[in-house]
Order: structure tokens, then C-alpha cells, then sequence
């Protein structure tokens, strides 16, 4: 389990046409393995606290009063499923599908208030193992397809490329370095529908092992128009006692 927060500058939400400064506190991780290799993932943040910073006309109707506003997450529920275990020359192999429920109020201008789906291929590679320690570097890769429901067009979705590709790399036993680009691309040859344009990030931090925790914090920075334009991200995980074991 993690929970964390997050802090994003110039974050921007086309469909309220809102900008703003982001606070995301309770940024909640939650994986429970059903076997060896099933694994299912709870995300989302409990509230965020945008400071509006300009606002632009709307496609929706709002409910924002002065320069802030706050919301719900849209909470996302997903399964991953390892089909091939890494050995000495090829990678783990893997898929994760899951879902975004509409939690949020669309009215407060941060969420869309829609289902999107989405399923992705995963990979993982480990190098510089050695007995008894945790590799040099471990390094993930994922690709997929994500299915969004366009807000204000009936009967119309936005078919989007998801890509990410990360690596942990290890300083000592208890400090890694780490760093993440992920992001979406929209497939639409055009303007993407309002509310599912390309977004991108990359991260890159650090992580510490202390007193039975992992410490993680990293800057942000956007790379795509609609993405934040810095952040920093900070957040606590505790590994409790496996009954079942996690996917990995």
C-alpha cells in the first residue's frame, strides 16, 4: 500500500477550460496478489485542490466559485497477469486491463465524470543481479490501448496510445534512483475531443528504505501542451506480509 502527494504547476483541464495550480493529497496505491501471477491494483487520489489560476469558457456547465475549487479522483481498478517469468536473456512478460469509474463531478471543472478502459502489454528486465541483493537496474516497459468516452459528443470515444518506460537504478541496498516517462497519444488525426487530448510526463527521484518504508520523491515535468508543466510527487509505501504472493 502507498498514499502520497503531489503538487502539479500550470496543470490545464480543457474541458472547464481551467488553469491552475494542482494539489493532490491521499494519492492512494493499493495491489493484492490473488496468486503468484494475478495481481489487482486500486488507484486514485482521495481529493484534489486546484488554484485556479485563469479559467476560460466552458463546454459544461460549472459549479466553481472564486479561484479554487475541489473534487474527488476518478478511482482506476485493474488486474495485471504475468504470462512469462524473465530468464537470462528475455524479459517478464505480462498484460494489465482495467477501468476508470466516473467518481469525480465534472462540475467542479478537474475530472470528466467517464468510464475509459484500457489493456497493456508489459515488460521487465532486471540486470546486474547478484545473490542476495536487488539488481543494478530494473527496468520496465508497457504499451497498450486506452478506450475514452469523449464528455460532451454522443456516441463518440477517442482511441488513445498508452506508452510508458521506466527504470530503477541502485545506489546502495536502502537509495535508488528513479525515472519514468508515460504518458497517452491521441490516434485522432485532428483535435482530439475535449477531455482526452495527449498527455505525457516524465519523472525523475529517488526512492529510500527506512524503518520498514519506502520513501519516494521525484520531479515532474510536462511534455506534451495539455500536460502540467512541473510537479513534484512525494509518498510512503508499507510491503505488508504476503498471503498470497505478488505478481512481479
Amino acid at each position: 500500500m502507498g498514499i502520497g502527494v503531489d503538487f502539479f504547476q500550470n496543470s490545464k483541464f480543457p474541458l472547464s477550460g481551467i488553469k491552475g495550480d494542482l494539489t493532490r493529497v491521499g494519492d492512494i496505491r493499493l495491489k493484492t496478489g490473488f496468486s503468484s501471477n494475478v495481481e489487482l491494483q486500486v488507484e486514485g487520489t482521495l481529493q484534489n485542490f486546484l488554484a485556479i489560476n485563469s479559467q476560460a469558457p466552458s463546454a459544461i456547465p460549472l459549479s466553481v466559485t472564486g479561484n479554487s475549487t475541489n473534487d474527488f479522483d476518478d478511482f482506476t481498478i485493474s488486474t495485471k497477469v504475468k504470462l512469462f517469468n524473465e530468464t537470462k536473456t528475455l524479459p517478464a512478460v505480462g498484460l494489465k486491463f482495467g477501468f476508470q469509474m466516473p467518481n469525480t463531478d465534472q462540475a467542479k471543472g478537474i475530472g470528466t465524470n467517464q468510464i475509459n478502459i484500457f489493456s497493456k502489454v508489459i515488460v521487465q528486465k532486471r540486470f546486474g543481479k547478484r545473490a542476495g541483493r536487488t539488481p543494478l537496474a530494473n527496468i520496465y516497459g508497457n504499451i497498450g490501448l486506452g478506450i475514452m468516452n469523449a464528455p460532451i459528443a454522443s456516441f463518440t470515444q477517442n482511441d488513445v496510445l498508452l506508452y510508458g518506460l521506466a527504470g530503477i537504478f541502485r545506489v546502495s541496498d536502502r537509495i535508488n534512483i528513479v525515472s519514468e516517462v508515460n504518458g497517452r497519444l491521441s490516434t485522432r488525426s485532428g483535435d482530439a475531443p475535449l477531455g482526452t487530448e495527449s498527455i505525457g510526463q516524465f519523472r525523475v527521484g529517488a526512492q529510500i528504505k527506512a524503518s520498514g518504508l519506502r520513501f519516494d520523491t521525484a520531479a515532474l515535468f510536462g511534455l506534451t501542451k495539455y500536460s502540467p508543466r512541473t510537479g513534484v510527487v512525494f509518498g510512503v509505501t508499507y510491503v505488508s506480509p504476503s498471503i498470497l504472493p505478488i505478481a512481479k
